[in-house]
């Protein structure tokens, strides 16, 4: 972007809406790119890099605080090239610089600020920073005036701080290559991990806590691997609290980031598009194998808060949604007493505050966030009385000063929450919800394609390319889920072509795995390789999860060999942070011990198994759809057994051995929970 008049129009011509809330400030702010970086080597100034993203609560602080002033505006201006930068929009950059900072020995967090060479190769950072020095901490502009200082005066310790890091930044860990991990390992973690849980609020012990969806999907898969009940108890306490704590919207539907409270009862308010994929997801697997009232009743509501609220015109789904209003965080969301009761009127409010913890006092600052922990079975719920409460309270909530909604598409997240509305359609036996689900695909499909290859970040009309390997591995796994719910064959071509297009532009093909930048995207200090788990699913663990199931699902061992490589590569990475991988770990459950469900037939028998097999829950089973028999690839292990039969049957298969075939749903049933 080439440099304009003033520091509002370099932001004001970008498309982040982060990046948009910072346009009148009187920072002098460059989008990252080339031209800050020519800039930054032009005045020989170190770069100030200030990384956020538009429903960050402390990013809102720092920005009133400093950005916004022009005192501390003036130091910025003088000191530093000043770079901002949304890390939904590129986190890519956000990855690199925030282990930059981890390596520094600091806690990670947002607003990142960190300060780099002309070069870009950082030297020194923190996240937030008061305006004024408290609680040991230096204030903002004093800080500035130090590092601008060191920068100028010492260039030996910049040098040295800059090259450790960069040295750390490169280094790629090893792991023992003789590591294995299997069922048992799987088995001891699990225990280990469940031994770590709150027995009494479910998650995590202690606070804040996060709804940590892939550990909560790896104790559910203990459950299913082992038989063992605890493990689903274990995940269902957690699901349970969050549906009834506060930190679940219980007027509009949908979850919030996470509870600063060990009892989930006071979020942080902003909601985000992927917590709420990965919630839905894990509702929809539980109710599966066990139907829960509680759980449809969350996923309908959710999914109407998606619909209603995060959809955009085109039918994909908005980023995120603000915690703050009007400058203050959750105001769009608390209640007083007095405000139920003007809305319901005295004996519906008494109703509604007596199950919603509504009180004269408040739970919150003197004020009331609705839940339901005090009562946490739905059975007084009063079913429709208290629905229409609710919708009342909602109406009248929809005339307040609405948090500010991210409005920008991004193909990752946008495909964890794709394929949750499928796997959520089947559970819940709700085919509009599948509908949501294909628009959604087809909108990044098209719109955020160019000459095949899919870009990251669309809004306005702008779309940032190349993507990343996180939305490749996003929308494999939503084709994968549209193939599985729906049998059409154009789904599988989309996933084909988008892993093959991964191996071709990501694969590292010298330590193994991917890349999270593609070979031809811009050049950065280093190229992002992580392995762990962030707020998402890391993408080496979704792309194992597809490998596994596009080897079964294309009858093709060329992908269960790339799977095979895919572990070999990471699992000994995986051995030694356990925790900070359980996406692969997951990934590896399904390769070892899911089930592949092979229903052949056409007409209304084999309808009723492929209706049977697909309502089982999608973690752990992977459903084949043969019309013929000799349309099974001829090394199929149901082949030949299937070659043998007449009508429809089904047969359930692992590790290439099939059971005899079942005509039956309760037959079919029976063997898939015997072989779990």
């Amino acid at each position: 972007m080439t440099e304009a008049s003033s520091h509002s129009n370099r932001l004001s011509r970008e498309t982040s809406p982060y990046l948009l809330q910072h346009r009148h400030n009187p920072v002098d702010w460059w989008p990252w790119g080339p031209a800050a970086l020519a800039e930054a080597r032009r005045t020989g100034k170190p770069i100030l890099l200030s990384v956020g993203y538009a429903a960050c609560h402390w990013c809102h602080v720092m920005a009133h605080e400093s950005f916004e002033d022009a005192a501390t505006a003036a130091a910025m201006n003088e000191l530093f090239v000043n770079i901002k930068v949304d890390r939904e929009e590129r986190p890519d950059i956000d990855q690199i610089y925030m282990n930059a900072l981890h390596l520094l020995g600091e806690q990670g967090g947002w607003p990142l600020t960190m300060f780099l060479t002309s070069d870009g190769e950082p030297f020194w950072g923190g996240t937030y920073f008061p305006k004024h020095a408290q609680y040991g901490r230096p204030g903002f502009t004093d800080l500035l005036r130090t590092v601008a200082r060191l920068y100028r005066d010492e260039p030996d310790k910049i040098i040295h701080n800059r090259d450790a890091l960069l040295a750390k930044l490169a280094e790629r860990p090893r792991g023992d290559a003789a590591t294995h991990l299997g069922i048992a390992e799987l088995n001891n973690a699990a225990a280990s991990i469940a031994r770590a849980t709150d027995p009494v609020n479910g998650g995590l012990r202690g606070a804040p806590k996060f709804p940590q969806c892939a550990m909560l999907e790896f104790l559910w898969r203990a459950g299913a691997r082992t038989g063992d009940e605890r493990y689903f108890a274990t995940t269902n306490l957690t699901l349970t609290h969050i549906s009834q704590g506060g930190i679940y919207d219980h007027l509009g539907g949908g979850y919030a980031r996470y509870s600063v409270d060990e009892q989930w009862l006071v979020p942080h308010f902003e909601k985000m598009l992927y917590d709420n994929a990965q919630l839905l997801d894990l509702l929809a697997c539980e109710h599966a194998r066990a139907p829960n009232e509680l759980y449809a009743e969350r996923a309908r509501e959710t999914v109407g808060w998606l619909t209603r609220e995060m959809t955009t015109e085109e039918g994909a789904f908005a980023a995120s949604l603000d915690a703050d209003s009007e400058g203050e965080e959750g105001k769009f969301y608390v209640w007083s007493l007095a405000d139920v009761t003007a809305v319901l009127g005295p004996q519906d409010a008494t109703d509604f505050a007596a199950r919603y913890d509504i009180t004269e006092a408040g739970n919150f600052e003197g004020h009331n966030i609705p839940n339901r922990l005090k009562s946490i079975d739905l059975g007084d719920d009063d079913g429709a009385h208290m629905r229409a409460l609710r919708e009342k309270l909602l109406a009248r909530r929809a005339a307040r000063v609405r948090p500010g909604l991210d409005d920008k598409v991004l193909a990752d997240w946008n495909g964890l929450t794709i394929a949750a509305l499928v796997h959520a359609a089947v559970a819940f036996a709700r085919p509009t919800w599948l509908s949501h689900a294909r628009r959604a695909f087809d909108f990044i499909a098209t719109t955020m394609t160019r000459d095949n290859r899919l870009g990251h970040s669309w809004r306005a009309g702008l779309l940032l390319l190349p993507g990343l390997a996180s939305d490749y591995a996003a929308m494999i796994r939503a084709a994968l889920a549209l193939y599985e719910a729906t049998g059409e064959a154009s789904f599988l071509q989309q996933a084909l072509a988008g892993q093959e297009l991964l191996d071709r532009h990501y694969a590292d093909a010298e330590h193994g795995g991917y890349y999270l930048t593609a070979d031809d995207a811009e050049g950065l200090i280093v190229r992002p390789h992580s392995t762990v788990d962030d707020a998402i699913p890391n993408h080496n663990g979704l792309i194992a999860q597809n490998l596994v199931r596009l080897a079964v699902l294309a009858g093709d061992d060329n992908w269960r060999v790339k799977a095979d490589a895919l572990f070999a590569a990471l699992l000994p990475r995986a051995a030694e942070n356990m925790f900070g991988h359980l996406s692969l770990l997951n990934a590896l459950d399904l390769h070892l011990v899911g089930a592949e469900i092979v229903v052949v037939g056409e007409g209304g028998e084999a309808d009723a198994l492929l209706g049977i097999a697909r309502n089982l829950s999608h973690a752990t089973t992977v459903v084949v759809h043969a019309p013929r028999a000799d349309l099974l690839p001829r090394h199929h292990p149901a082949r030949a057994k299937a070659d043998s039969i007449t009508g429809a049957a089904a047969f359930v298969c692992q590790r290439q051995r099939c059971s005899l075939p079942v005509t039956t749903a309760e037959k079919l049933i029976q063997l898939v929970m015997k072989r779990a």
